[in-house]
């Protein structure tokens, strides 16, 4: 009979949860790519903005500092969005971790339970191989002494001393 595991639905849940979570990582791990993504675009928006803002006309320069403001606060804001990813992903990681765990629990526990399984088969087996020798070495051994029986009975001496101490009545 092959190995069952009887824990092989449960591994199974688990490892299904721990492909859900490890989609979750990589999920949280593209936001936080794309806030950085947005923080890097805004930063070249910055320094365009500075080096257009050198090159035009004094009375364009109060729009431009609006602008540059508009785009620190939208730095600030990206930054704060990208430490809040960071953090949900950091989570996401944790319960990845956790997940990994315990299916690597549950394999190590497989893992025993197969040798365990095979260790059982081969004494059941060495039990058996046991029976029958034993059974061919009586099997063998009767024989034998029903041979030597025969012989006995053959043996002219044996049918004379047998006969002289039995007497008719």
């Amino acid at each position: 009979m092959p190995f069952r595991y009887r824990l092989q639905k449960i591994l199974d849940f688990r490892i299904r949860k721990k492909e859900e979570q490890l989609q979750n990582v990589r999920n949280a791990q593209a936001l936080v790519l794309k806030i950085e993504g947005l923080i890097d675009r805004n930063n070249k928006e910055i320094a365009a903005t500075r080096t257009n803002m050198r090159q035009a006309d004094f009375s364009m320069y109060e729009a431009y500092d609006n602008y540059l403001k508009h785009l620190y606060v939208k730095g600030e804001n990206l930054e704060a969005d990208r430490q809040k990813a960071q953090e949900a992903l950091d989570e996401e990681k944790d319960k990845l971790r956790e997940l990994e765990k315990a299916v690597k629990v549950l394999e190590k526990h497989k893992e025993h339970s197969k040798e365990a399984y095979i260790e059982e088969e081969k004494k059941a087996e060495l039990k058996q191989l046991s029976e029958v020798a034993i059974q061919k070495y009586f099997a063998k051994t009767r024989q034998q002494q029903e041979e030597e029986l025969q012989e006995l009975l053959k043996n002219p001496l044996y049918n004379d001393q047998s006969n002289e101490g039995i007497t008719p009545q």
